[in-house]
């Protein structure tokens, strides 16, 4: 594993994971639902600068997007144990395009967009496509949570060879402990820094 000091910003991107209206906003999903978490609401504004930084080094900004398809009713393809953890979910929540689906204001809008049905940014998506094409070949990832979308995407990418960075203030879960052993279980697959860290590395 290469340090990411070293890396050519030039073929780095930037990843983040479900940073959407229906996770963050108030009148989103989850805001609706009384889901909202202090420790998630803080990471569009922390991340951003390095969204700027990146871009103005030539690298790019991927988000990945949670997503439920909706059926000709309009209800959506929900996964069983989903729907049991969050029952509030339903028609035009996280539907492509909408409000809720959207990307927050302070980090928008993203180089490109992944629309995304499970937990990894990498199943069954474009994002790896995309990276080739543009030729990144190394991620910086922020993003909720860190237990499940961030963790999974961790470990497909070090699956396939790509290195990553996490941005370990740049990710939260609903509960700071799962956090903590999280970033604990990832460090064999993943390098780890603070947001700060990242964009002094940037600006240098």
């Amino acid at each position: 594993m290469s340090d990411f000091q070293d890396w050519d910003v030039n073929t780095t991107g930037l990843l983040t994971i479900d940073l959407q209206n229906d996770f963050l906003h108030p009148q989103g999903a989850y805001g609706r639902a009384g889901q909202g978490s202090d420790n998630i609401a803080v990471l569009p504004a922390r991340i951003a600068p390095i969204v700027t930084a990146l871009r103005n080094r030539g690298g790019h900004y991927f988000s990945a997007q949670f997503t439920l398809v909706p059926q000709p009713d309009g209800e959506p393809l929900i996964a069983p144990h989903l729907k049991a953890l969050r029952p509030f979910l339903g028609k035009g929540d996280f539907t492509p395009g909408s409000f809720g689906h959207n990307l927050v204001d302070t980090l928008a809008p993203a180089d490109y967009t992944i629309e995304k049905v499970a937990y990894s940014a990498f199943y069954q998506t474009r994002l790896e496509y995309i990276m080739r094409a543009v030729g990144v070949q190394h991620l910086i990832v922020g993003g909720i949570v860190t237990n499940g979308g961030v963790a999974s995407t961790m470990r497909d990418a070090h699956l396939r060879n790509i290195e990553t960075l996490m941005l370990t203030d740049g990710c939260a879960a609903f509960d700071s402990k799962v956090h903590e052993a999280t970033l604990l279980s990832l460090a064999t697959v993943t390098q780890q820094q603070s947001c700060s860290e990242v964009l002094n590395w940037l600006s240098a």
